[in-house]
């Protein structure tokens, strides 16, 4: 289990992992994007990656930051802002409330700067050359939504969620539902089942 710092890909990780271990036979249970940082299980050599599916499809805990009154093309601080919205502060009552709506099963439309494939290209290739494809909604579920802090424009969640659940998406969904636009600042995955981040190392 290793803790990934922000910057690096996941694929640089299992670079890494390669050139410390000798083995090219390695994989990891989900991707992280490069800007968010945690948990990414890998699994080294050809019998480990033979498992690493049951890994996969496990729940989810995650830490993320969303930075209210704006939104970017890639739901996240790496984009472009395409709308900022009045800077007026929303009251925290009104936030818990909508915050607790997302809590359940739902439909999740998967953002288009995504590694998801579309007739065999990744929808975030699409994305860069200034392409819009109609995406079919996924079956998510949230099974608890905790604020942990808010300081406008910050408001920083604790979110426990199936396998597939793109916390960008559920970002800029939020900022819709509040009339206030949001992006994701910041994101780490504390948890990938029953396993982890405090018990990863750091390369």
């Amino acid at each position: 289990m290793i803790n990934k710092p922000s910057g690096p890909t996941s694929h640089d990780i299992i670079n890494k992992l390669r050139a410390i271990t000798g083995i090219k036979k390695i994989g990891h249970a989900g991707t992280l994007d490069p800007f968010a940082s945690g948990l990414l299980i890998c699994a080294v050599g050809r019998e480990a990656t033979r498992e690493i599916d049951k890994f996969v499809k496990l729940d989810k805990e995650y830490i993320a930051t969303l930075h209210l009154g704006a939104v970017t093309d890639t739901y996240d601080r790496t984009g472009k802002v395409v709308k900022e919205y009045p800077s007026e502060i929303i009251n925290e009552a009104i936030i818990e409330k909508t915050v607790a709506e997302f809590i359940g099963g739902q439909l999740q439309t998967p953002p288009m700067f995504s590694a998801k494939k579309i007739q065999g290209k990744k929808m975030y290739e699409l994305a860069r050359q200034g392409k819009t494809v109609e995406r079919q909604p996924c079956a998510i579920n949230i099974m608890a939504l905790q604020i942990l802090s808010y300081d406008w424009p910050a408001l920083k969640l604790k979110i426990n969620c199936s396998s597939g659940t793109y916390i960008r998406t559920l970002a800029f969904d939020l900022g819709e539902r509040l009339g206030s636009g949001a992006y994701l600042e910041e994101l780490e995955r504390t948890k990938i089942g029953e396993y982890s981040v405090e018990d990863a190392i750091r390369l």
